[in-house]
């Protein structure tokens, strides 16, 4: 069974998100002073074979925590289709 995951890896809450300060102080430049916060993250889509869609969670979460994903300062989210 083909499965396609969305997986969302952003900084975790404590770590700085420079690039976010960057774009949030653009924003209010450009006149969008209601915008508090920016962070910035990644989007990953991909499809998987697996034989279930616990397979398929297991698989992506392996992926994620091996590279996707930078534990020590991000972490992630993802959703399965089939």
């Amino acid at each position: 069974m083909n499965i396609k995951a969305r997986i969302y890896i952003t900084l975790k809450s404590t770590v700085s998100d420079p690039q976010g300060m960057t774009v949030k102080g653009g924003l209010h430049q450009l006149g969008f002073t209601n915008v508090n916060d920016v962070r910035i993250g990644k989007f990953i889509e991909l499809e998987v074979t697996a034989e279930s869609v616990e397979m398929a969670e297991m698989e992506v979460t392996n992926m994620c925590d091996k590279l996707l994903a930078n534990m020590i300062i991000e972490e992630y989210t993802f959703k399965l289709e089939s």
